[in-house]
């Protein structure tokens, strides 16, 4: 890649796929070196700038003047055809691409419900949860288990059932649907996907709205009640919203996690000798393989500059996150894993006014697996050589798709 100037492509093509699993495409610290704010075509056709530097990353994120509202005319999307737009626009949209006022006013009733306080209590149930699956995991006589099959996915998915009010029974509706919007198969099959899960949303909360009860689903439909103004639409995109990015990510979160730790032995042995080390892991763990690279996508709506470089009003904007976690001036020695780093200003969660609302219950979610995994299976190990794991190298959230480990 030869050196660019503000405005002048850089060759570069998004979305980039991850060749090597434990590092970001060398091409990102090319553009952090050469021009942290660079031009470059999208996949879909187009163009827009990638921001790949972290101080930058966060000024993008934190400006009014970027909207995240997917609907106007120029917004970068990987995925540009005629029934993708239309599918975009004819449904109310979620409170991701809401900007300004219209997004705080429906982020405020739902914020209270992940509070650190509001989650304690839920606290045990997880605990709970976690240990039902490893349980499961240390009574079976099969070796290797796909850890993916055996925890990773049944432990979010049962959280966020609970907490939304999602009977378990359908978790492996929507477990596949969900899946299936995350990766990168047709186009036809992803909106197949979201119509058919949106379809049994909405089901699920004209039944509610007869039967409320004391979930967040449940809460939410009572407090519109008393307002006078129950809002079916905009609940069932809220509870898509929750639903799909409240489960496929931490799911992922999990595997690599393992992954991360159990390659990096001397780390693991840091937070088995002492757990109170866990959270700041779990931040470095979301720091160094940031699985949503991506997916925070803005447009200007005025001219800004950024980084000294001049954004003009119709132009996107991609923050690529997992570049700007590694971004050595925020983050030293970035290539390595260090679970007493204290990296919490990463941008795993994004940042702004769209920082992830279920940051708190992802956190506690991981920091009780880690803990409760290696206490009770002190020997855990994989059962395969890492680089040989079926990474998802080419899907929206980065994960495994399988994960064999033995003890």
């Amino acid at each position: 890649m030869t050196k660019s100037v503000a405005g002048e492509l850089t060759g570069l093509e998004l979305p980039i796929e991850r060749g090597c699993p434990f590092a970001p495409p060398t091409a990102y610290e090319r553009l952090r070196e050469q021009a942290p704010i660079s031009k470059v075509r999208l996949t879909s056709g187009g163009e827009a700038w990638c921001v790949s530097g972290h101080e930058e990353g966060r000024a993008v994120l934190a400006d009014p003047r970027f909207s995240s509202d997917k609907r106007k005319d120029g917004f970068p999307l990987f995925t540009l055809d005629a029934a993708t737009l239309q599918q975009l626009r004819s449904q109310p949209p979620l409170m991701l691409g809401m900007d300004g006022a219209e997004h705080s006013a429906a982020r405020r009733p739902v914020i209270g419900e992940f509070t650190v306080k509001r989650l304690a209590a839920l606290r045990p149930r997880i605990q709970g949860i976690v240990d039902h699956f490893i349980d499961d995991l240390l009574a079976t006589d099969q070796r290797p288990v796909d850890l993916v099959q055996a925890l990773s996915l049944p432990v979010p998915s049962l959280v966020i059932c609970e907490l939304l009010g999602v009977p378990y029974t359908d978790h492996d509706f929507f477990q596949s649907r969900t899946t299936m919007m995350v990766s990168r198969t047709s186009l036809e099959d992803r909106r197949r996907a979201i119509t058919e899960l949106r379809a049994y949303i909405d089901d699920l909360l004209t039944h509610k709205e007869s039967e409320p009860g004391d979930d967040l689903l449940g809460r939410q439909i009572a407090r519109q009640r008393q307002e006078g103004a129950l809002d079916h639409a905009g609940q069932v995109s809220l509870a898509f919203l929750l639903l799909t990015a409240g489960h496929e990510t931490t799911a992922n979160m999990i595997s690599l996690g393992v992954v991360g730790l159990l390659t990096h032995p001397e780390q693991l042995a840091l937070i088995k000798a002492e757990p109170d080390k866990t959270p700041m892991a779990v931040e470095e763990l979301l720091r160094y393989f940031t699985i949503a690279d991506g997916v925070t996508t803005r447009l200007a709506t005025e001219d800004a500059n950024i980084g000294g470089v001049s954004i003009k009003a119709g132009e996107g904007v991609i923050v690529s996150t997992l570049s700007a976690n590694w971004d050595p001036a925020a983050f030293k020695d970035p290539a390595e894993l260090d679970v007493e780093r204290g990296a919490r200003h990463h941008l795993a969660f994004g940042f702004g006014p769209h920082q992830c609302l279920g940051q708190n219950l992802a956190r506690m979610e991981l920091q009780i697996v880690f803990d409760t995994l290696f206490r009770r299976i002190p020997t855990l190990r994989l059962a395969a050589p890492a680089e040989d794991l079926p990474f998802k190298n080419d899907a929206v959230i980065y994960g495994v798709h399988e994960l064999p480990v033995t003890w």
